[in-house]
């Protein structure tokens, strides 16, 4: 297999509406009711000692611990599955610049998200490195 690499690669991202919390809830956790078919990002990871639930901050129940007030940054897709480094090139841009992130992947494409405080740092500094930002 060959592998492409992105270091000259520019993405364009697309800063997604939603202030979003990342949830933990223990181990086997069952899918909140409360939250099904909600719209908009919305994700459940099931691992090894522990449950991750990504949703619409106002639709997380209130009894799971979290961590509130997240934006996410979409790259654009779909990603070939031969591209690597995507998450690298960005992270480091986003490091630089003092931001933290949390990283999900789907099948298409990459998501990073970034603290809504450090949301106008994060643009700034891809757009500084040659990407192109759009909608927040």
């Amino acid at each position: 297999m060959t592998t492409d690499r992105p270091r000259d690669t520019r993405f364009t991202i697309d800063v997604l509406p939603d202030v979003l919390a990342v949830g933990r809830s223990p181990d086997g956790a069952a899918f909140p009711a409360e939250i099904d078919g909600a719209g908009g990002l919305l994700a459940f990871i099931r691992s090894p000692g522990e449950t991750t639930i990504i949703a619409r901050e106002s639709l997380l129940p209130g009894h799971i611990r979290a961590e509130r007030g997240f934006r996410a940054l979409r790259v654009r897709g779909p990603l070939p599955f031969t591209l690597t480094g995507v998450i690298a090139s960005l992270t480091t841009v986003l490091a630089e610049a003092g931001v933290p992130v949390f990283v999900l992947s789907t099948f298409d494409t990459d998501l990073i998200l970034v603290p809504g405080a450090k949301l106008a740092d994060a643009i700034s500094a891809l757009r500084e490195a040659g990407h192109e930002c759009l909608g927040h």
